[in-house]
């Protein structure tokens, strides 16, 4: 039945329930993990949900019962026993420039439970407020309180490259938290949320006993929409956007796949889709990047800089759980960060070695990354860093007219204005040809074209191979050489001769730059 109401931006359950925004039922994983342990830490992504499933629980421990008629709790919860609920907003401290500012606005999320249960004047800072608040709602009701706290390290990503400031702001969340173990006996139920994961030890003092259920495949899809409530609950949703696309329904639902699927917060983790831009997609019956609406967090591109992340390294990378699955604080690469904000995710899961392979999750992602990534790496801004290009590259490779493609980007290369600070950019890699590959790498990545670079085989290493669904291209790039230098190390090497059995044509092609020109010189497609 149409018009269907999509919650965008709307992350209070009362809200969507009483108004008639489609809710995507996941109120028994809700109920599962109140009952697993009294403390529960979940990180997730921005955007996934995690405000939603917080609103979700205060309804639910306020025992709103009213709000879940019809969804799978009310099959599993008998008493809707009423508890005094803390819901702290973290994200309402974020901007601050001072210690004295956080605590400020950790105070003043304190006011309102102040006025329901007293204050106290020789309670002054937030940790003491905290404290004297769960302590005074327990007297007054009877009850245990629950404590669900929202994006709990908002304030300090902010100040996450601030190597001043981030040791004074992590005391000023210790000192708020501490007050959580302190008063562990009168505390039902405690939710932690956040993106990232700080440790136990530097934020959350001693308390030693909470589960962190981020890695749990019970709960991989406690958080965003999987392909099986796509196919169930949104049916309709998908047919609508079909008919404005002028396409099947089946190949509607292959192209939400293509664009917002792919994440895996487990090793069994069912495909989950970003569910802030699939309710965006049907909301505004268009598919587009929304997620990164807002840009690539600039914490995220900091800490790239500072690790000086190989971005052509992101797909199929092969690591134990404790390379992504650790505290921020103590990162040695970017790959933590990268993971936890959602740019990469679980693609693989090899269970006799215990090692995940993590890749990029989708093409959303891919061309968003791409897009706030390639102004970074080139300096280029504006209508130098667009996906027009790309898409008369993609359809040029599409229609198996390589040369044609091979031209159009010799003329984008070409016209590339002069970037101040283009050489410190040569710089930043270990080689000028790095920096080519790099460039590459984002070109193609804008199709969401899996592209690898530095590929090894028996007598050396191929620069880039392109795998399209019907060719794979194998590419040398020569710098201050020409090109039929790079096509004649292709062949003597043999990089396309690991491909010849794939099925797919096999295209290589030899690249000549000039440094000097900062252009493509040549180029030649092998026969």
């Amino acid at each position: 039945m149409f018009p269907r109401r999509y919650p965008v931006g709307i992350q209070t359950f009362s809200r969507i329930i009483s108004e008639g925004y489609v809710y995507i039922d996941k109120t028994d994983l809700m109920w599962q993990m109140t009952q697993l342990s009294p403390f529960v830490f979940l990180s997730r992504p921005r955007r996934f949900g995690k405000s939603l499933l917080t609103t979700t629980l205060c309804s639910f421990f306020r025992g709103e019962r009213e709000l879940f008629e019809g969804l799978k709790v009310m099959a599993l919860e008998k008493e809707w026993k009423k508890y005094p609920v803390f819901h702290i907003d973290v994200s309402m401290a974020k901007g601050r420039e001072t210690m004295d500012e956080l605590r400020r606005a950790l105070l003043l999320q304190m006011e309102p439970y102040s006025e329901k249960y007293g204050a106290s004047q020789t309670e002054t800072t937030p940790g003491e407020v905290f404290s004297g608040l769960i302590r005074r709602a327990c007297e007054q009701t009877g009850e245990q309180v629950v404590v669900v706290i929202d994006e709990y390290d908002a304030p300090l990503l902010d100040v996450l490259q601030e190597e001043e400031q981030l040791p004074g702001f992590r005391r000023v969340m210790q000192e708020f938290y501490q007050c959580l173990k302190a008063h562990e006996a009168m505390i039902r139920f405690c939710f932690i949320t956040g993106i990232t994961k700080f440790s136990q030890l530097s934020i959350f003092s001693t308390l030693n006993n909470i589960t962190n259920i981020s890695l749990d495949p019970t709960f991989a899809a406690i958080c965003g929409i999987t392909g099986e409530e796509i196919d169930t609950q949104m049916q309709p949703d998908v047919a609508r956007l079909a008919e404005e696309y002028e396409v099947s329904p089946q190949e509607m639902r292959k192209m939400l796949r293509e664009t917002y699927d792919g994440y895996h917060f487990s090793e069994k983790s069912p495909d989950i889709y970003n569910p802030f831009s699939l309710m965006k997609a049907f909301n505004q019956k268009r598919l587009n990047n929304w997620w990164f609406e807002s840009g690539t967090p600039s914490y995220l591109v900091h800490q790239m800089r500072r690790f000086r992340t190989d971005i052509t390294k992101l797909d199929d990378l092969q690591v134990p759980s404790s390379a992504f699955d650790q505290p921020t604080e103590n990162m040695r690469n970017a790959l933590p960060l990268l993971y936890q904000s959602g740019y990469m995710t679980i693609k693989g899961y090899e269970m006799r070695s215990q090692m995940y392979t993590l890749g990029i999750p989708n093409k959303e992602v891919r061309v968003g990354f791409t897009e706030g990534l390639l102004p970074v790496v080139s300096g280029l801004e504006g209508p130098f860093v667009q996906a027009g290009f790309a898409l008369r590259f993609w359809n040029a490779l599409c229609d198996n007219d390589t040369d044609l493609a091979m031209r159009e980007l010799k003329a984008y290369l070409e016209e590339l204005p002069y970037v101040e600070g283009f050489k410190k950019k040569l710089e930043e890699v270990a080689t000028a040809e790095g920096f080519y590959e790099w460039t590459f790498y984002l070109i193609f990545s804008m199709l969401n074209v899996y592209v690898q670079t530095q590929v090894k085989c028996a007598r050396g290493r191929a620069d880039m191979v392109v795998f399209m669904p019907d060719a794979i291209y194998v590419m040398e790039l020569k710098l201050n050489g020409t090109a039929q230098e790079a096509l004649d190390q292709i062949e003597q090497k043999g990089y396309a001769l690991r491909y010849a059995t794939d099925g797919r044509r096999v295209v290589t092609i030899g690249v000549g730059f000039s440094v000097e020109q900062r252009a493509m010189t040549d180029y030649l497609i092998g026969v």
